[in-house]
């Protein structure tokens, strides 16, 4: 397996525990799994779609950075399944980026190379989820690694209350 990640790169990667109140784990994975949607509740979508390049299904996403920052690009692919663990059911979403050829850089935007996600989500028993999340990207540029450090350790707290309240307006949408 290819190193996806050198350890001098002063990045953490992050392992996240939480909860979301009454979102049924199938919702919160279909919601998660929804482009189209996620185009209105993410405020940092730019451009997002999927195409399939070799028979490969393929997601391109444009993320908004703050000025005086460039915009980052992932392409990765991922997938999802429902599994049965002991009884318990548990959705599970993996992604990973890859380089496609088919699908080259932009000028102005820098290309996220390292992107791994891991995403499992179960029923708290009662209406809501349990989530368990392990993340890491390397955004590349000059961004100093305490300032992207700072911006994950706040940025996934608010990404959980979006998916929350996107997950509340999702179900009312179907």
């Amino acid at each position: 397996l290819p190193i996806l990640f050198p350890q001098q790169s002063g990045l953490y990667e992050y392992k996240i525990f939480g909860g979301l109140a009454d979102c049924s784990p199938k919702l919160c994975a279909d919601v998660y799994m929804d482009l189209d949607f996620r185009k209105q509740w993410d405020q940092y979508v730019k451009e997002l779609y999927e195409k399939t390049y070799d028979g490969e299904k393929v997601i391109y996403w444009e993320v908004k950075y703050p000025f005086p920052l460039s915009n980052r690009d992932y392409v990765y692919i991922r997938e999802r399944r429902e599994m049965d663990v002991d009884g318990r059911k548990i959705w599970v979403v993996l992604a990973q980026s890859v380089s496609v050829p088919q699908c080259p850089e932009k000028p102005g935007i820098i290309r996220v190379k390292s992107y791994k996600q891991s995403l499992a989500i179960e029923s708290d028993g009662k209406t809501g989820s349990k989530v368990y999340m392990y993340y890491f990207d390397n955004p590349g540029g000059m961004i100093p690694s305490w300032l992207v450090n700072w911006a994950a350790k706040s940025g996934v707290p608010a990404f959980l209350k979006d998916i929350q309240k996107a997950c509340l307006s999702y179900s009312k949408r179907t």
